[in-house]
């Protein structure tokens, strides 16, 4: 059976709904409502819902999310990726990540958990590391913030034009993965920066023609000035 699965991790519950952690999410929702699918529960840990994506008749993709919260998303996760015999190379997990600033994506295979909980519980349940990940930056908490605080805070107005662009280009990169395959998904994507970009630096100042130096410390205001009262020249002054 030729299937993919898609995971996007979060909690469960309205009241994560908006909140940081729950971006993976979000960008899964974006893909379930392209493709006009729905959700049914898959026993009593997971909602999944069956799409085709990419041109033609698509890639088969099953999209999970888990209901166990965040640091049990293994329990959901596992026993689908048993049950169609996939190896790491068919699964894509789609989380938050602190590291990572807030409007960069980032395409990968494999690595370390990172500290995401959810990541952690998914690679101790598989037994090993090597699955894809797509990495929606949330940036690192600001001073005073708590790391749990930070990842359960709701996004300020501020940043919802971009997390609406960023869950579009993730899901835009998740459809790509599945079609294409990590590399293109990578090529892609990994460029994606939606920060601000700082303000150009001023042009340096045109040099003066020869012949036109400016003293230190005058203008060339000054200098035209000086030669209108002289007629041109330097004049003595007289002195005692």
């Amino acid at each position: 059976m030729s299937v993919k699965i898609i995971v996007g991790l979060g909690n469960p519950g309205a009241q994560y709904a908006q909140t940081r952690h729950n971006v993976g999410w979000l960008v899964l929702d974006e893909l379930a409502r392209r493709a006009g699918a729905s959700w049914r529960k898959e026993g009593k840990d997971a909602e999944v819902a069956e799409v085709r994506l990419g041109p033609g008749v698509g890639v088969k993709v099953l999209l999970v999310r888990p209901l166990t919260f965040m640091n049990a998303s293994g329990k959901a996760v596992a026993p689908l990726v048993s049950f169609y015999k996939l190896g790491g190379e068919s699964l894509l997990v789609l989380q938050d990540d602190l590291d990572s600033p807030f409007g960069l994506l980032r395409v990968r295979m494999g690595g370390r958990h990172g500290g995401q909980n959810g990541v952690r519980d998914i690679i101790r349940l598989l037994g090993h590391e090597a699955f894809a990940r797509l990495k929606i930056g949330i940036s690192r908490p600001p001073a005073g913030w708590a790391v749990p605080d930070w990842v359960l805070s709701r996004w300020r107005e501020e940043e919802k034009a971009d997390l609406a662009e960023l869950v579009r280009l993730g899901a835009n990169a998740a459809e790509v993965w599945a079609a294409s395959g990590l590399a293109e998904a990578q090529g892609q994507f990994n460029g994606t920066d939606l920060r601000p970009k700082p303000p150009a630096p001023p042009e340096p100042p045109k040099a003066a023609p020869d012949g036109d130096a400016v003293p230190a410390g005058r203008t060339p205001q000054d200098t035209a000035g000086t030669a209108a009262h002289t007629g041109g020249r330097v004049e003595k002054t007289e002195e005692g």
